[in-house]
């Protein structure tokens, strides 16, 4: 290859904003890939058991791109599920995995888990550093095996961060990983720009060679998310140590991400409107121990009208994923709202939580 700088792939995301957009990719992409191998130690003697799908990102970069650049070989499942997992990893001899807090979280909860010989495993690739996934991190390394941690995104390519084997199991459970070679990590406060203090919570932004190219025909919305210096703005709220540990803490914006998955509050709303008992909706995120957070429907009722979560659940079902429905129903008299008329989200959460206690 001539020119690693020119498209190499098309990746389909939703994004932040919920609308679909394409991420467009160089082949630049894996030179990160074989950074990653070497943090990872990976070589030909690995046995990569893959459960991810291949449309997402995760599961093409870490499975067969990870499998070409190292020679490891890759054992490629039809769909995730745990029983099938540690049989193929007793009987392939599986040495590598990786997942969502979802996927490590079901097969720690499986019981065979304790039965099967897991003896042939390395490692495992688990993202970690918000709180929610923190006892999921330490139960694997208990019942299954070593992790390490990561952080990345669809315009990022493959991760931009990942710990090293060696590192502390505070590192590995607690923490998002070191950046790998080529990429630039910055801190800012969102609001001004200014880069924050080691230890200081911000936006993180990032710079690098495998960064996307732009999202596929959408030139301002890439230049809304991609600064003239090159330096992304994630959205997303992270924490910088001294010694270049990063930890991924949440998102500014207000996707959800259930299991690993995207969900647009916007498009949930929408539906749930449709109810002739819903006069106004919201969508927000609460915390959930197998899937990091699950949607809860904050719900205004028409006058005279009212709404159990069961029928709730009936009216979603089979008119959206299943990990897009509601899992809580909250209703209220109203929504807190700012001077300008917008729903005061952060407010909506914390009554949320009080509700829930």
């Amino acid at each position: 290859m001539s020119n690693l700088t020119i498209p190499s792939f098309l990746c389909i995301h939703q994004g932040a904003t919920g609308f679909p957009k394409g991420v467009m990719h160089s082949h630049n992409i894996q030179r990160t890939l074989v950074d990653a191998a070497s943090r990872m130690g990976m070589t030909s003697r690995d046995v990569i058991l893959m459960y991810l799908p291949l449309f997402h990102c995760f599961g093409l970069y870490e499975g067969p791109i990870m499998s070409v650049v190292s020679g490891a070989r890759m054992v490629l499942m039809s769909s995730f599920d745990p029983a099938t997992v540690l049989d193929l990893i007793e009987t392939e001899r599986a040495t590598v995995l990786n997942g969502f807090d979802t996927h490590f979280f079901d097969i720690t909860s499986h019981p065979n888990i304790h039965t099967t010989d897991k003896s042939s495993l390395r490692v495992a690739l688990l993202a970690a550093g918000m709180a929610s996934s923190e006892s999921v991190a330490m139960r694997t390394q208990k019942d299954l095996c070593p992790t390490i941690t990561a952080w990345g995104m669809t315009e990022v390519g493959v991760g931009a961060t990942r710990s090293y084997l060696d590192s502390s199991v505070d590192d590995r459970c607690l923490a998002s990983g070191h950046p790998l070679p080529g990429y630039e990590f910055k801190i800012i406060e969102p609001s001004t720009g200014e880069i924050q203090s080691f230890g200081d919570l911000g936006e993180l932004c990032v710079r690098g060679y495998s960064l996307m190219q732009g999202y596929y025909k959408k030139e301002q919305e890439t230049n809304e998310v991609i600064d003239q210096d090159g330096w992304l703005h994630t959205g997303d709220v992270a924490v910088m140590r001294e010694d270049f540990r990063m930890r991924f803490l949440g998102r500014y914006k207000d996707m959800l991400k259930v299991g690993g998955e995207n969900v647009d509050p916007m498009e949930v709303e929408a539906y749930i409107l449709s109810h002739p008992a819903v006069n106004k909706a919201q969508i927000i995120g609460i915390s959930d121990n197998r899937l990091s957070e699950v949607p809860c429907a904050c719900i205004v009722l028409e006058t005279g009208h009212s709404l159990e979560l069961d029928e709730l659940d009936q009216f979603c079902r089979g008119q959206m994923a299943s990990f897009k429905i509601p899992r809580k129903l909250i209703l209220m008299d109203d929504f807190p709202m700012t001077s300008s008329g917008k729903v005061q989200k952060f407010r909506l959460r914390e009554l949320a939580d009080e509700y829930l206690e």
